[in-house]
C-alpha cells in the first residue's frame, strides 16, 4: 500500500494511537482525532519526532456539529482521507439498571454515531472519487454477547449493523469495507473504565489476552491487504467457528461463566417520578 492519508478516531490512547504510529512508520499520513488534546499533542510529537507524518484535530465525534465542522477542514487542508478507521469507542460495563441515561447515550454515541457521523461526512468524496476503505471497530462481545454490559454489547451489536449496510450499500463500487474485533487487549480502556475488567466472562481465559501492539498490528496489516474481517488472535476465529457450529452449547458456557448481578448491589441511578 502506498502512502495514504489515514483517519484514526479514537487515537489518543490504546489502539488508536499504537496504529497511528505503525502506520507512520510505513509512511502514510495521519489525522488524529479524539477529545482529549494533550493526548493527541504528544502522539503527534512521537510520530514526527520518528520522521513520520502527523496532524490531529481534537474533537468529540459523537457530536454531528463538530464532525461537519473538523470534516469541513480536513477537505480543504488534506482532502479526502483514503482510509477511515472508526475506533473512537466508550465501554462503561453495566447491567442496564445500575447504568445511568448519560452513559447509555455514551455508548451509543462512541462507538456508533461517531462512526456513522465520519462515514457519511466522507463518504460523497469517496464516491466521487471511488475509491477508499472504511474500518469499523467492534468487539468480540458482538459475536458472543456476555453479561454485566448491556448497553456496551448493543453498541457493538450497532456497529456490526452499521458494517453490514455499509458493505451492501458500496457493493460494485472501489470502496472497501472492514470489521475489526477483538477479545480483552491490554490497554488504557480498562483504566478508563473502572469495574469494568471484573465482569469479563471466565471463558475469556481460552483467548489469550494480546497488547495494543499486537491488536495495531493486526489491523495495519488488515487494511494493507484488504482483509474484510481483521481480529487476533487466532483461537477467536476458532471459538467463534464453534458458537457458528454448536450455538446452544456456546451460549450455555457464557450463561455459566459471565458475571452475575450482586445482591447487595443497588442502581447507580436516579429513575425520574
Amino acid at each position: 500500500m502506498k502512502s495514504k492519508l489515514i483517519l484514526i478516531t479514537g487515537a489518543s490512547s490504546g489502539i488508536g494511537a499504537e496504529m497511528a504510529k505503525q502506520f507512520a512508520q510505513q509512511g502514510h499520513t495521519l489525522l488524529l482525532l479524539a477529545r482529549n488534546q494533550q493526548a493527541l499533542e504528544k502522539v503527534s510529537s512521537e510520530i514526527k519526532l520518528s520522521g513520520g507524518q502527523a496532524h490531529y484535530y481534537p474533537a468529540d465525534v459523537g457530536e454531528y456539529e463538530q464532525v461537519k465542522t473538523i470534516s469541513d477542514t480536513i477537505k480543504q487542508t488534506h482532502g479526502t482521507p483514503d482510509v477511515i478507521i472508526n475506533n473512537a469507542g466508550s465501554g462503561l460495563w453495566r447491567f442496564i439498571e445500575e447504568t445511568s441515561y448519560e452513559d447509555i447515550l455514551a455508548n451509543i454515541k462512541a462507538p456508533y454515531l461517531a462512526a456513522a457521523y465520519m462515514t457519511k461526512a466522507f463518504m460523497p468524496e469517496m464516491l466521487e472519487r471511488n475509491s477508499g476503505h472504511i474500518v469499523n471497530m467492534t468487539s468480540i462481545a458482538a459475536k458472543m454477547p456476555f453479561s454485566g454490559a448491556t448497553t456496551y454489547v448493543a453498541s457493538r451489536k450497532a456497529m456490526i449493523g452499521l458494517h453490514e449496510a455499509l458493505t451492501m450499500d458500496l457493493h460494485g463500487t472501489g470502496i472497501k469495507t472492514s470489521l475489526s474485533y477483538f477479545a480483552k487487549v491490554e490497554s488504557s480502556f480498562w483504566k478508563n473504565n473502572p469495574g469494568s475488567e471484573e465482569r469479563l466472562p471466565l471463558a475469556q481465559k481460552l483467548i489469550p489476552i494480546i497488547n495494543t501492539q499486537k491488536a495495531a498490528s493486526a489491523i495495519v496489516q488488515g487494511v494493507a491487504k484488504g482483509r474484510r474481517d481483521i481480529t487476533a488472535p487466532i483461537m477467536i476465529r476458532i471459538l467463534l467457528f464453534l458458537n457458528w457450529l454448536t450455538p446452544p452449547i456456546t451460549k450455555l458456557i457464557m450463561h455459566a461463566t459471565g458475571y452475575k448481578r450482586q445482591t447487595s448491589n443497588k442502581p447507580s441511578q436516579n429513575h425520574p417520578d
